[in-house]
């Protein structure tokens, strides 16, 4: 620009983050195992996602690696189990993480919810 001042780059590190957030929930099965831990509430094993999601074994199995490789799920071992629930942390950041790549700055979800409902 000409007017004596430039607009800031978002970081490359963190454009980098939200990139590979972003492309994590560009699948619908991913979305879909997100939205059942999160309605849940609890940890959930792999055989008690397949009961509810319209995919084998292998393949909730491959999506929640893509998803815990991102932060949306932590992964707890129990006994010979693996237990998959929602990483709030994580989660509660993606509105935001929306915001910056859109330009609007950081503000909370609740206050974008607030003012969209005006």
């Amino acid at each position: 620009m000409s007017d004596g001042w430039e607009l800031a780059v978002l970081d490359r590190d963190i454009a980098k983050t939200y990139a590979e957030w972003f492309r994590a929930l560009a699948d619908p099965t991913r979305v879909q195992i997100l939205n059942l831990l999160a309605e849940t509430g609890s940890p959930m094993t792999v055989g008690e996602i397949v009961e509810r999601v319209s995919v084998g074994q292998s393949t909730v199995s491959a999506h929640l690696k893509v998803l815990a490789d991102t932060g949306f799920v932590l992964v707890e071992p129990r006994g010979t189990a693996r237990l998959y629930r929602v990483n709030e942390e994580c989660v509660s950041c993606f509105p935001s993480a929306a915001d910056v790549v859109m330009g609007r700055g950081v503000r909370s979800f609740a206050e974008t919810a607030d003012e969209e409902a005006r």
